[in-house]
C-alpha cells in the first residue's frame, strides 16, 4: 500500500553554511567595519547566537542571514526567534532557536486538513511525523499539493514515498 510521510526536518550543515556565509558578509561590508559581530550555530542544540553592538545591526544582521537561508532552500518559518538581551560592553545579544519536528497540535491540524479533503487515506500521527497511506498514489499526490498549499506555521518536508 502506498505511503509517505510529513516530517519537519532541517539539515543542519546547510544551516552551518548559512551561517558562514553570514560572518563572510559581515566582514566585507562596509557599515560593519570594525565592529564586534558574531554569529555561531551550536549544532547540538540547534542554537544560533548572534552578538553585536547595536539593535539596528541586530536587525540588519537577521535580514543578511534570512537572505543567506532562502538562497539554501531553507524555510524561515523554522526558526524562534528569542528577545534581545543586552550584554556587557554596551552590546546586545539574541538566540535564535532551529524549530524540527511536528507538533501534536500541528499534526492534528495536518490530519484536520487531509480528512476534510475526503480522499480515501489514512493518516496516523507518529512522534514528530504524520503518516499517510492509500491505495492509489495519485490520492496521496494530492494530499501532498494540499499540505504545500496550506499556511502551517511549520515547513513541511515529504520523504519515504513508498509505492
Amino acid at each position: 500500500m502506498p505511503s509517505f510521510d510529513v516530517v519537519n526536518e532541517i539539515d543542519i550543515q546547510e544551516v552551518d553554511n548559512a551561517v558562514n556565509t553570514t560572518n563572510r558578509t559581515i566582514q566585507t561590508r562596509f557599515d560593519f567595519r570594525d565592529s564586534k559581530t558574531e554569529i555561531t550555530l551550536n549544532k547540538k542544540d540547534k542554537l544560533i547566537q548572534i552578538t553585536t553592538e547595536s539593535e539596528m545591526r541586530m536587525k540588519s544582521i537577521e535580514e543578511m542571514f534570512i537572505a543567506n537561508f532562502l538562497k539554501r532552500q531553507l524555510d524561515p518559518k523554522c526558526l524562534v526567534y528569542k528577545e534581545i538581551k543586552p550584554t556587557s560592553n554596551g552590546m546586545v545579544k539574541r538566540e535564535v532557536l532551529i524549530k524540527e519536528g511536528i507538533e501534536k497540535l500541528i499534526a492534528q491540524k495536518i490530519v484536520k486538513i487531509i480528512k476534510e479533503k475526503n480522499l480515501k487515506v489514512q493518516t496516523a500521527i507518529q512522534d514528530e511525523q504524520v503518516r499517510v497511506t492509500g491505495k492509489k498514489i495519485d490520492d496521496l499526490q494530492e494530499v501532498m499539493r494540499t499540505l504545500k498549499s496550506s499556511n502551517l506555521e511549520v515547513p513541511l518536508q515529504f520523504t519515504n514515498l513508498k509505492s
